[in-house]
């Protein structure tokens, strides 16, 4: 008979992730995907029967992370309209609009009002889905008391990503950019935990996380922690494809640390 009482470790995870919220990109323009996608926002872009956003809101709520903070931009409305508060999804969702494009660094600021008081929160993309544990993710984050915890995993071509250099501390020394050469390496899977203090290095306007903060941030402590996940972006057509063929996959990898 299958062994049902909670294990230490699992309990760990899923007190670290209890109560924390999640913001979630999805305002971005999504300029490569529009030509097969010209009236869509990227997030909503169907994979299988339901929109990418949807594999997102899942993963979180089987994980236990119910606060969301949709921090949209273009095309807002139809995700509003989509998700509404979140009730049909058993979470609940604020959303955080901006006027004009700021970027992920200037989105996520501008979101700081919806996170409230707390010390850390998550910060996903909206255009990726990687299998990840988000307990183990925040456990971590507190434990080494980062700024900036970042999930990242590897794959064999690394070329259209660029790289994350790590210590053998899994502490972050350096962000390689796309260099063409198709070389494996440990690639930024669009999945962090924040402290709250990194709000206050975000400057006013427009800035992106990974060209503007995420270099500053490196002498102030941030870490890795590896995924070895499903892992997908649909930022192209040609990726966008692939997520279909995947969809089976990704609707499992949804609840696969659930169970």
């Amino acid at each position: 008979m299958k062994n049902l009482t909670p294990q230490p470790e699992a309990q760990q995870r899923a007190s670290a992730s209890r109560d924390i919220p999640a913001v979630l990109l999805v305002g971005g323009f999504g300029t490569r995907l529009q030509a097969v996608l010209p009236s869509t926002p990227k997030p909503l872009a169907r994979v299988g029967d339901a929109p990418f956003l949807e594999l997102l809101i899942l993963q979180l709520r089987a994980q236990g992370i119910r606060r969301l903070v949709m921090s949209t931009g273009h095309l807002a409305e139809q995700i509003q309209q989509q998700f509404g508060d979140g009730r049909n999804w058993d979470v609940a969702i604020e959303y955080s609009q901006e006027d004009h494009p700021l970027g992920t660094a200037g989105a996520v600021k501008l979101a700081e009002a919806h996170i409230g008081q707390d010390s850390d929160f998550l910060v996903l993309n909206g255009d990726s889905f990687l299998e990840a544990d988000f307990g183990e993710l925040i456990r971590l984050h507190r434990e080494r008391a980062a700024m900036v915890t970042m999930a990242v995993c590897r794959v064999p071509d690394a070329s259209r990503y660029g790289t994350v250099e790590v210590n053998a501390d899994n502490k972050i020394v350096r962000f390689v950019e796309k260099t063409g050469g198709k070389a494996a390496g440990l690639i930024n899977g669009g999945v962090y935990a924040f402290h709250r203090a990194v709000l206050q290095e975000i400057p006013a306007g427009p800035s992106s996380l990974e060209k503007d903060v995420f270099p500053r941030l490196l002498e102030m402590g941030m870490y890795a922690v590896e995924q070895r996940g499903v892992f997908i972006d649909i930022g192209t057509p040609e990726d966008y494809a692939r997520a279909q063929e995947l969809s089976r996959n990704l609707r499992q990898a949804v609840h696969g640390l659930s169970q």
